[in-house]
């Protein structure tokens, strides 16, 4: 489901690509609009992630580093039966993290130094059981790809805006091109919010199942949204917060750009930890086939 998923926004960036293309120039803008697509969804589907963990200045840690880190990863992997991923710290006072990468064998995790600082061992192991099972559900390629989309999107509306504002071309009406530079990010919101509330909670229902203590996860949500309210992980976008456990832009003014939220409420989240409580055995393995 989620590589169908992914194909879509493919898809859908090369048919944006080509209609503004065409729109533009023509065939032969329609032609260019069709070979920009085309190498910026190779480099999605490979370098994503890897553009996602510059844009944070994450750092690869070793075991060596942080070995309360690795422990804590390393059991969970096993648990869940995963490779063990890639760990990487962001040097940034606000307690959040996030998966990338485009299959466990190529997974990364991100782990901010507050949210090291800020959690117990058991609340950092319920979070990163979270990203183990954005993992496992291999979601965190369409998160990373909606990523992405919503960045090439986001560069369009400027320079459809711009080009409205300023360009000379008389054959382009300026109307058209300012509705689409407004609603083509509300498309790229619109889509990132419906992946990423989806994804959440069935990240949530992973973490407990592997950790099978649903309450770390639920003191954990609730101290990250609390340190996120007063601050913000630095050069978070609208484009990307979806890839965090909780928004990065909680701490931040509310604007056009973040009107969408991307993520389930907190007490949502909690609340649907609720459930899980006292679940163990059977209901533990319908629990996992029903979020798998």
């Amino acid at each position: 489901m989620e590589q169908i998923k992914t194909i879509f926004l493919l898809t859908l960036l090369s048919v944006v690509f080509v209609m503004l293309g065409g729109y533009f120039g023509g065939a032969g803008g329609a032609l260019l609009g069709l070979l920009f697509a085309g190498g910026m969804n190779f480099y999605a589907y490979f370098y994503s992630d890897k553009m996602i963990l510059r844009h944070y200045h994450a750092e690869p840690i070793t075991p060596e580093q942080n070995p309360r880190l690795h422990r804590i990863i390393s059991g969970l992997a096993r648990k869940a039966a995963l490779p063990e991923p890639a760990m990487y710290i962001i040097h940034d006072p606000t307690p959040n993290a996030f998966a990338t990468g485009r299959n466990p064998e190529h997974a990364a995790v991100a782990i901010t130094e507050g949210l090291l600082s800020l959690l117990n061992n058991q609340e950092v192991e319920a979070v990163m059981a979270h990203e183990l099972s954005h993992v496992r559900h291999r979601d965190m390629l369409i998160a990373t790809v909606a990523a992405t989309i919503a960045g090439a999107i986001a560069m369009i509306a400027n320079f459809m805006q711009f080009g409205a504002m300023f360009g000379n071309n008389r054959d382009r009406n300026p109307i058209v091109m300012i509705v689409l530079s407004i609603m083509l990010p509300i498309a790229a919101s619109v889509i990132q919010m419906t992946i990423s509330r989806s994804r959440e909670f069935m990240a949530d229902a992973g973490s407990a199942e592997i950790t099978g203590h649903p309450e770390w996860l639920q003191s954990a949500l609730k101290k990250l949204e609390t340190y996120n309210r007063q601050g913000f992980v630095h050069g978070a976008t609208p484009e990307n917060a979806h890839l965090f456990i909780v928004s990065p832009l909680s701490g931040k003014k509310m604007s056009f750009g973040n009107l969408f939220r991307t993520h389930p409420t907190t007490e949502q989240r909690i609340e649907r930890l609720e459930s899980f409580k006292n679940t163990t055995g059977s209901q533990s393995k319908r629990f996992k086939r029903h979020y798998r």
